[in-house]
């Protein structure tokens, strides 16, 4: 099996920190190189002491289980002979407030909007079973209790 690293820092720079005024942002740095700036949410942590343009935990939460979603869409339309042209999700997360009063990420719409073109054509029944099977082998929808929802679309472009 694989193992994944990521590098998380943040630093102080002199400001108070018992006040609990200090800055929330910080830097992803990922074992490929690519390095992202982060932040909490400005939901959770008010700005200035978070920063919006950056991306926060709740953000990537649910950017990487939608990202697992596609690839795993993407490999089985392939697999079985469909030519996916574009594939775009606009997912959208749904905190709730759990029993013991902390929240926790309790839903997750993806909504793929999918682009198929080329001689064979899925019909509504093949997408909903590939958006099944993508589902049931994302390794991170397999890892967590979200419960993940996929309300997508599709089209075909003409050939």
């Amino acid at each position: 099996m694989s193992s994944h690293t990521a590098a998380v820092e943040w630093m102080r720079h002199g400001s108070p920190f018992t006040d609990n005024r200090y800055s929330r942002a910080h830097r992803w740095t990922f074992d490929g190189g690519a390095s992202v700036p982060a932040s909490s949410s400005p939901h959770v942590v008010r700005a200035p002491l978070s920063d919006p343009a950056n991306v926060d935990p709740e953000e990537a939460y649910i950017a990487a289980l939608s990202s697992c979603h596609m690839l795993w869409f993407l490999g089985l339309a392939a697999s079985a002979g469909y030519v996916v042209d574009s594939y775009r999700d606009h997912c959208e997360g749904h905190m709730t407030r759990a029993a013991d009063g902390g929240e926790w990420m309790s839903s997750l719409e993806l909504r793929p909007e999918v682009v198929f073109s080329g001689s064979k054509m899925p019909d509504a029944a093949a997408v909903e079973q590939l958006h099944h099977d993508a589902h049931e082998k994302c390794f991170l929808a397999r890892s967590v209790r979200t419960d993940i929802r996929i309300q997508g679309n599709w089209s075909h472009q003409p050939t």
